[in-house]
């Protein structure tokens, strides 16, 4: 598999695969959300798109980066969203840099999004898949977050090596500046847990899937082939 790492602003044409990875915090709290019973999520392109769904669809559940704010339901930290039933709800998503990879490559054929919670199910979709090549969205930090990148390469070393040991991947994420600032409290809306919760690998055993419907980007879990459907890239 040939696996490229870019950063947002260095995509060109639509790629045949994509992964686009958020680990603090856009798809972990994604992860969270079908956890906690969403049916999909929409990917809003902006703070004001958000707000406009949420009047036409009253009973969507909206969530932001930062502190709460007016016309949003929740904030993008997983500690937070655990405590909240979802059940069959549709859940608007606006971040500052996972919802914004994600709708960056959104003419791709197959869009993935993920962070370590959703690592495995993600690598067997691709292994499944067999795909050739495959473009990894590095989102925060204009291409540099270690996090992201960390957990980018785990999923591509993971897609080709099933037994690749995440440890020093992980390690890397814990000692990232992300990490830092939300043990330290620099960035708002942040659960004292979310920095671990981040951490978790595999806790989910779906991979999530977006996809172009009408004029929305939507987010759906989609359940990982069995070990057994395997097929090598």
């Amino acid at each position: 598999m040939d696996a490229r790492f870019l950063g947002i602003a260095d995509l060109g044409e639509a790629p045949p695969v994509a992964v686009v990875v958020d680990v603090m915090r856009a798809f972990t709290v994604a992860a969270w959300a079908f956890a906690q019973g969403a049916k999909e999520i929409v990917l809003a392109e902006s703070p004001a798109e958000a707000l406009a769904l949420k009047v036409r669809h009253p009973d969507w559940v909206t969530l932001k980066d930062g502190p709460p704010a007016p016309g949003f339901d929740a904030v993008n930290s997983p500690g937070l969203l655990r405590s909240i039933d979802l059940g069959g709800r549709t859940v608007v998503q606006k971040t500052t840099a996972g919802t914004v990879g994600a709708l960056a490559v959104k003419e791709a054929p197959l869009v993935l999004c993920a962070g370590f919670v959703v690592a495995e199910a993600t690598a067997r979709l691709l292994r499944t898949r067999g795909s050739d090549s495959v473009t990894f969205v590095v989102t925060g930090d204009d291409g540099r977050a270690d996090e992201d990148l960390a957990c980018a390469q785990y999923i591509a070393r993971r897609a080709t090596e099933a037994e690749t040991d995440a440890t020093e991947f992980l390690r890397r994420a814990a000692a990232s500046r992300a990490a830092a600032e939300l043990a330290e409290g620099v960035r708002q809306g942040v659960h004292p847990d979310d920095v671990a919760l981040c951490l978790e690998l595999d806790r989910f055993p779906f991979a999530m899937v977006a996809t172009s419907e009408d004029s929305l980007m939507v987010l759906r879990p989609c359940a990982a082939p069995s070990p057994t459907d395997d097929a090598p890239i």
